[in-house]
């Protein structure tokens, strides 16, 4: 039996006890938990001497399951026969002791007497919810799931709903890890319960072993597609299907063509480009959406299609290679996109995005400051995007060498939202902004207000940047090498990552003795990271796990580590290791409750 439902069994049948077990002063408090210690160790002559006991006592029918299963085990079939019966007599209404006969007469190897019991037990089955369920229930208990198939069956036919008990037969579907039937009554049941659909994808994609589970599941797909051509639901799940498979052309396909048969407005295919995006596929992506564009401006999707387009190539522009030309493009894209909608509340992101182009990608540091300080000006922009714009401008004010101008935006936003995630988000660019330039004691100041915010980001961010300037500012010379880190954090924040490499270099080779080395290896990390060096970014990081056990970034190390095993370098198997090692070496760490959830799901634990 799985060890999971056998420990949620004796559960029940001790808890369903308890209170008759402290009522009876023959057995010893411990006597219970001893029984089912000797049965889970495989002890069961001794289980079954104490079981008998507890059996044998007043109000102690809940213990008939685990002392028959014992009995079972034991292969004492006379016992066991003469307890059922003595229960069915005490009991006549209760199918549960017919059952366990029929499972004492498997055991014994006489099946036909044993289907005979249980079929005679199913055809008396009423038309009662309550009762098929109870009914289903007990097959379960002994393991006999496929009369507990067979009793649900026949509850949809007394009920008259081929949907009855759907979530009660794929739990057991899924336990028995039966594939054909568990597509079945997926796709049986989704038209009717939508919201069912993430479950469904979860619990496949874990029972599924290979392309041909996925391409059977396909074929039932297509089947129903034909039958049933408008039904949605099926086109989402075909669409996932090509997706876990990466055909990621074959579901843009299959929904262009649900889109032109159905004549749909492109909400399907809209809402199904972010599973593109977020799967990588950014050049399907592209073409979904440019699909959508040529529906013209009436569409309601017309709008929203030209801008997460450019989002997604603003994506793509922006990770690692890319040329100076496609960032012009992009650049034009944005610039034509506000040309013909304005400069208004609705088109904030393009005004934002262009000016991120501008300042970090293409050297036009001015255009940006401008275009911020204009849109600054824009009517009906709420509090909170008018807050957000002043950081971004303050950030550029730094690149166009206004540091002084900088700090008065972060300030200015921090006393505005105070207490708030946009006003701690400034103070903390205060600090950055103070530890570049070398002025660490008021960076630090800053820091230590920080510990305390709400977002556990910021916090936990502020409480690095603390340790680093209380670790590395006890002498003069440990200033000074901190300052080199504080240049290049500078030219990595200004996106100019060679220079960045080649200032963390020189730190070892000016103070050869400096406590930065974990430091510079993070740093390292992360250009090569945004760079898409994702080989030698887990590199370094393993190295700085290995021989910085305790240093302030080794949590962040890890679980960064685990991250690009799982989604970059596509290794299961080592990201489950390093996300087990946050786990229980950095139990307090910010990132070891995601680590946790991550951890459960690449095990494939129950959803």
């Amino acid at each position: 039996m799985n060890r999971s439902i056998f420990i949620f069994i004796l559960f029940f049948y001790c808890s369903a006890n308890a209170q008759s077990l402290r009522m009876n002063r023959n057995i010893a408090p411990d006597e219970s938990a001893l029984a089912i210690q000797y049965y889970q160790e495989g002890d069961y002559e001794k289980a079954a001497v104490l079981f008998e006991k507890l059996f044998s006592s007043p109000n102690n029918e809940g213990y008939f399951d685990i002392y028959f299963n014992t009995l079972l085990k034991l292969k004492k079939y006379d016992a066991a026969e003469k307890i059922v019966k003595k229960q069915i007599k005490l009991s006549p209404q209760s199918e549960m002791y017919s059952i366990a006969l029929g499972k004492l007469y498997q055991e014994k190897g006489d099946a036909p007497a044993a289907n005979k019991i249980f079929n005679d037990v199913i055809s008396k089955l009423p038309k009662d919810e309550f009762k098929i369920r109870m009914l289903a229930n007990s097959f379960y208990r002994f393991e006999n799931y496929e009369y507990a198939i067979q009793t649900f069956k026949q509850g949809r036919k007394l009920m008259g709903d081929e949907k009855a008990f759907a979530f009660e037969l794929l739990n057991i579907y899924r336990f028995k890890k039966d594939k054909p039937m568990l597509m079945q009554e997926y796709l049986d049941i989704l038209p009717s319960t939508p919201q069912l659909l993430p479950q469904a994808e979860a619990v496949l994609s874990m029972v599924f072993e290979d392309k041909t589970d996925y391409q059977t599941f396909q074929a039932g797909i297509l089947k129903k597609i034909q039958r049933e051509p408008d039904t949605e639901i099926y086109i989402q799940l075909l669409t996932w299907n090509y997706i876990q498979q990466q055909e990621y052309d074959m579901a843009l396909r299959q929904l262009i063509a649900y889109d032109k048969r159905t004549k749909a407005d492109g909400g399907t295919l809209f809402n199904a480009i972010y599973t593109f995006v977020d799967n990588g596929a950014y050049e399907t992506a592209i073409k979904a959406y440019e699909y959508l564009i040529t529906k013209g401006k009436e569409n309601q999707y017309y709008l929203p299609a030209k801008i997460e387009m450019l989002n997604t190539k603003y994506s793509i522009q922006t990770k690692g290679k890319y040329s100076k030309a496609d960032l012009d493009l992009l650049a034009k894209d944005y610039q034509v996109l506000l040309d013909e909608s304005g400069k208004n509340k609705n088109t904030l992101f393009a005004i934002n995005k262009l000016a991120n182009l501008q300042a970090y990608y293409l050297n036009q540091e001015p255009k940006a400051e401008k275009g911020l300080e204009e849109a600054l000006q824009i009517p009906g922009i709420n509090a909170q995007d008018i807050g957000q714009l002043k950081l971004d401008l303050g950030d550029i004010y730094i690149l166009t060498e206004q540091p002084w101008e900088a700090f008065l935006v972060y300030e200015q936003v921090s006393k505005q939202f105070e207490g708030q995630a946009i006003g701690n988000e400034a103070r903390y660019r205060s600090a950055k902004l103070s530890f570049y330039q070398g002025n660490f004691d008021y960076s630090n100041g800053q820091c230590l207000i920080l510990k305390t915010a709400t977002s556990q980001l910021i916090a936990n961010d502020a409480l690095n940047l603390s340790l680093l300037i209380t670790d590395n500012t006890q002498m003069p010379a440990d200033s000074s090498a901190l300052k080199m880190y504080a240049d290049a954090e500078m030219l990595v924040f200004r996106n100019l990552p060679d220079r960045a490499v080649k200032k963390l270099d020189s730190i070892s080779i000016s103070y050869p003795q400096n406590s930065l080395a974990d430091a510079i290896m993070m740093s390292k990390a992360k250009i090569l990271i945004k760079s898409e060096d994702f080989v030698n970014a887990s590199v370094i990081l393993k190295k700085m796990t290995d021989e910085f056990k305790d240093g302030i970034w080794t949590d962040d190390a890890l679980f960064t580590l685990a991250d690009l095993y799982e989604k970059k370098l596509n290794d299961i198997a080592q990201a489950k290791i390093y996300f087990q090692k946050l786990i229980t070496d950095y139990p307090g760490s910010m990132f070891s409750a995601e680590a946790r959830k991550r951890f459960r799901n690449l095990r494939g634990d129950g959803v």
